[in-house]
């Protein structure tokens, strides 16, 4: 098998495992590396020393250890891939491990400054079409994709307060919409048509009537935060972490945040404990006589 069979892999991945184009692109560039490393031999006669070398070369090259292990997964599931059809006998990458990674707990934003973001003045169309995108995101928790792709009519139904949404492996799952957005939303909706295009669905419009990108909204959150002096660099992820992170703290149900979030497994919900013990050691070190400073 040849560097050919790398393409092959990366189609499957998208049509029969249905991976967003996002992860089909992140996996070509960690198998890029692969092929790099092979120098031209056959991927398929590649050996578990030499991809422990390609590994220790690329930690001498200084690639984050996240970014390794996500390239030897990548590698690991090609190689499963030419097991399945009978190409190797054995995965060589099976056994290898990537450098240990220190534990990052996500950014989530205060109580206050979340506030402060949300209380955008409504002095225009695309100020108000912000306005209802930020609440949007911090009342359901979504991902950037999953609003990004949101429709109207579509998903979201202002009547039952409910926003009905398409994330990973094309789950579909229901999450609650807060009166707040729902207020955002209905001021949005009547200046929509000022940007709508015939035959545009896009819940979200630009200047010119088209479907918002990832990179635009980006671009916006990242704008307003610095004009509403939160004092940090705010991302989509990071309203997505304190939308988890409040409502752990306030209902420390971790099976329903796990359900709203989209989580596949409770391990990936449960970073948010991680938070919320942070959020109790600041009362605890600001309230308890014994911890005050002297």
């Amino acid at each position: 098998m040849s560097a050919g069979s790398v393409e092959q892999f990366l189609s499957e991945l998208a049509i029969q495992r249905q991976a967003s184009p996002h992860t089909v692109e992140a996996y070509r560039r960690d198998l890029a590396r692969l092929v790099a490393l092979s120098v031209g031999t056959e991927l398929a006669a590649l050996q578990t020393p030499q991809l422990r070398r390609g590994l220790m070369q690329l930690h001498a090259q200084e690639l984050a250890p996240r970014s390794i292990a996500r390239t030897l997964s990548a590698w690991r599931s090609y190689y499963a891939w030419l097991a399945r059809r009978g190409v190797i006998a054995l995965n060589p990458a099976d056994g290898l491990r990537a450098p240990k990674r220190p534990r990052t707990l996500p950014k989530a934003l205060g109580i206050d400054q979340t506030a402060a973001l949300l209380n955008i003045p409504a002095d225009g169309p695309l100020q108000v079409r912000d306005a209802a995108i930020f609440e949007l995101f911090y009342s359901s928790g979504l991902r950037l994709s999953e609003l990004v792709s949101l429709d109207w009519p579509g998903g979201i139904d202002l009547d039952t307060g409910e926003v009905t949404v398409t994330g990973k492996r094309q789950k579909t799952r229901k999450v609650p919409l807060g009166e707040k957005a729902a207020v955002a939303l209905r001021a949005w909706l009547s200046l929509r048509p000022q940007f709508d295009r015939p035959g545009q669905t896009a819940l979200f419009l630009g200047r010119n009537g088209t479907r918002l990108t990832p990179r635009q909204i980006q671009s916006r959150l990242a704008q307003w935060a610095r004009l509403q002096g939160v004092g940090v660099h705010v991302h989509p992820h990071m309203l997505r972490h304190s939308f988890a992170s409040h409502v752990l703290q306030s209902s420390g149900d971790l099976r329903a945040v796990q359900e709203m979030l989209g989580h596949a497994s409770i391990a990936a919900t449960q970073i948010y404990t991680h938070l919320d013990f942070q959020h109790l050691a600041k009362i605890y070190d600001s309230a308890h006589p014994r911890a005050r400073k002297a």
